[in-house]
């Protein structure tokens, strides 16, 4: 037994019993080393602007906020809603205590392929106001058109893609219509017995209501560094997570007690994120909990689950202590064909990188991957996605801050912080960079969903970003370089259309990477279901697929710098080589592409 499992398992009983933690941990940075000085290729603008996506996400106060509600913020998708090829927008808006402002709704943008979006959310029957979490994508009824789940503090909504560029709320059809009010956060779709269609996974955050949650400096829960905030989650009664079964004709059933996932008690369930960690071929389900262990659901094969988190090192820190786990990426960061944890959590804490290390055991690298370097800020949405194309996955995440009041009091903690990237250096290592990765990732903002993919098809990540109460970021890669690339789209027969719970390995220049098709991670976003393998200077890959059912199929040279269309059975069907990026409006003063240069920023903004 490994001092993380040991640490873990003895503070497990005084963890559960407990059932709330705390924000941050007082977490000194570890001293930055010198910059590599290395060339990073990608290079950030935010160009939502000039996009077209203009409306600001509306979430509670603006300078105070007197309710934990108001603070958590929301996601965004990535989603392909008319099977044109082209990636479209569906973001995510909340509300205020005095209610919506006019306006004020969740916002579906078409993709009009020149670098701009048309707001169509009327036309597409999507509009709502509330407090809203999160987004799933997935085609729950297999017709070949994904279909979109949303999350709400009151009652969840499912919206089935008509195919005709509109939705139709068939929550209630579905039998998903909730009497009791729950906290609905992270979810996602999951076909978790394998029989060809999804089911649905949802992570309940805590119970709320306005009348009986303390105000702002009641109690000791609700302060921080000494400033009276909004409470929680510590003192509030954690809620526990729910599973639908897809009963195959359109409609769910709750099996979350016949499957065991309602036994998942005791934790604030934020992000889901849905893969086979421990690669037997069926799918797990990893939840990251605020301020509490984090769960990891083991599927185990007729039907139910069974909470392995703190066995397997993903549920505390290698010092056997809580995090507020808010956001997750899932990778292949050092290329061993395991999928990888990469957690955001608070302030004055370090962010944690869990080394898959096979058969679903894990090991906190958080320190000698060079993660602990950033304290500073709040993080949310993340990813393990290659920016540069060089064939190493970087980090990525987005921050800010939740308390409006601090800042005026203790400078050092902004509500506006920047993004951040951990390029990867090889072996295993990461550098930070902040301003040498783009004006787009400098730029502070009080972020929190992001959802990444590449909305232009020139071939490289591009970046969404929710901001509270700001309009949203449309993080645009500007690459430089000659690195190659690879997109990988499938389509399920035999297995659900989507093709979520697949796991693609690519295999290039002596190297392996592994990732798996999914419907949510980041935080409470869903990212582009096509899946983007940089390759460096390789020039062609041999792909393995294993498809949700447990089929494979082998696929060898398939060149690079193209999108491959495979469909289960078939093959590749399809072969799209994409051009470069179709610009649409440039940006006054922020497209100038500055050399590359290494190294990371030691300051906060």
């Amino acid at each position: 037994m490994t001092r993380r499992h040991y640490l873990a398992l003895l503070a497990a009983s005084a963890l559960r019993a407990r059932a709330q933690g705390i924000s941050s941990r007082g977490v000194k940075a570890m001293p930055r080393g010198k910059p590599s000085g290395l060339p990073f290729n990608a290079h950030f603008v935010d160009i939502a602007e000039q996009a077209g996506l203009r409306q600001p996400v509306i979430y509670g106060g603006v300078d105070r906020k007197q309710y934990i509600i108001e603070t958590v913020g929301c996601g965004v998708a990535f989603i392909d809603y008319d099977n044109d090829g082209w990636l479209d927008i569906f973001l995510l808006s909340g509300t205020r205590l005095e209610g919506a402002p006019d306006g004020c709704t969740n916002r579906l943008y078409k993709n009009n392929r020149d670098g701009t979006f048309t707001d169509v959310t009327e036309k597409a029957g999507l509009h709502r106001t509330g407090w809203v979490s999160a987004v799933c994508v997935g085609d729950y009824n297999n017709d070949g058109f994904d279909d979109l789940f949303v999350t709400y503090w009151g009652q969840n909504v499912l919206y089935r893609n008509n195919g005709n560029g509109t939705f139709t709320d068939v929550t209630e059809k579905a039998g998903l219509l909730r009497k009791d009010k729950r906290w609905g956060s992270g979810c996602t779709f999951v076909d978790y017995d394998r029989d060809g269609h999804l089911d649905l996974f949802v992570s309940n955050y805590l119970d709320f209501d306005f009348q009986s949650t303390p105000r702002p400096g009641q109690n000791s829960n609700c302060n921080w560094k000494g400033v009276p905030v909004n409470c929680g989650p510590r003192g509030l009664p954690p809620q526990v997570p729910t599973l639908y079964h897809n009963d195959g004709h359109g409609t769910f059933t709750d099996v979350s007690d016949a499957s065991g996932v309602s036994k998942a008690k005791g934790s604030y369930g934020m992000t889901a994120a849905a893969a086979d960690f421990d690669n037997d071929g069926w799918p797990d389900i990893y939840v990251a909990c605020d301020s509490t262990p984090s769960f990891l659901l083991k599927n185990n094969h007729n039907g139910t689950f069974t909470d392995i988190g703190l066995e397997s090192g993903v549920a505390l820190n290698e010092d056997g202590m809580e995090q507020a786990g808010m956001g997750i990426g899932i990778g292949d960061y050092n290329l061993d064909g395991n999928l990888d944890i990469f957690k955001t959590h608070f302030a004055d804490d370090t962010n944690i990188l869990y080394r898959n290390e096979g058969k679903g055991n894990f090991e906190d690298v958080t320190i000698r991957a060079g993660l602990g370097v950033e304290t500073r800020y709040i993080g949310w949405g993340a990813g393990i996605v290659d920016l540069d194309n060089d064939g190493l996955p970087d980090l990525f995440l987005v921050t800010g801050n939740v308390y409006p009041e601090v800042e005026a009091k203790l400078p050092s903690y902004p509500l506006r912080t920047p993004r951040i990237v951990f390029r990867a250096l090889g072996g295993g290592k990461f550098e930070e960079l902040i301003d040498q990765a783009g004006p787009g990732v400098a730029t502070p903002h009080a972020s929190r969903g992001c959802a990444f993919g590449d909305f232009d098809n020139d071939g490289d990540i591009d970046i969404l970003i929710v901001n509270m109460n700001e309009p949203p970021s449309l993080l645009r890669n500007d690459m430089s370089g000659n690195n190659h690339w690879l997109k990988v789209k499938l389509i399920g027969v035999k297995s659900n259309r989507s093709a979520i719970g697949a796991r693609v390995i690519a295999r290039y220049g002596g190297k392996m990477q592994a990732q798996e098709v999914m419907s949510q991670s980041s935080f409470y976003s869903a990212s582009d279901l096509r899946l983007h393998f940089g390759l460096g200077a390789v020039t062609t890959v041999d792909l393995e697929i294993r498809w949700p059912n447990g089929d494979k199929e082998l696929i060898a040279k398939v060149a690079a710098d193209h999108l491959v269309v495979i469909k289960e059975g078939s093959g590749v069907v399809k072969t799209e080589a994409f051009g470069k990026s179709v610009r649409g409006p440039e940006v006054a003063s922020n497209t100038k592409r500055r050399a590359p240069a290494g190294g990371s920023r030691g300051s906060s903004k």
